[in-house]
């Protein structure tokens, strides 16, 4: 069971203020639509680590692959597939 799992923000798909925005993260090629409130200062290009359907945090390139290539050895994405709709 993963916590929260690292993902490239790809596009803002919403944005009602600076602050309520929805945004598309893309996981290792698996893209889902994120809750974007928590990280006001994240944009495109950004890394964020995402629990439950909300981003929680900006976290550098590194560290995101690293954590990724984790999350994948555990054999944990295939339950990426099922959460948060597209």
């Amino acid at each position: 069971m993963c916590l929260s799992i690292p993902g490239k923000l790809i596009e803002i798909t919403a944005e009602l203020d600076e602050t309520f925005r929805i945004g598309k993260v893309d996981f290792d090629g698996i893209k889902k639509e994120v809750n974007l409130a928590m990280v006001p200062d994240a944009k495109i290009g950004d890394y964020v680590l995402v629990h439950v359907g909300a981003a929680i945090s900006i976290i550098d390139e590194e560290e995101a692959k690293k954590t990724f290539e984790l999350i994948k050895q555990m054999g944990e994405m295939d339950d990426l597939e099922g959460w948060v709709s597209d």
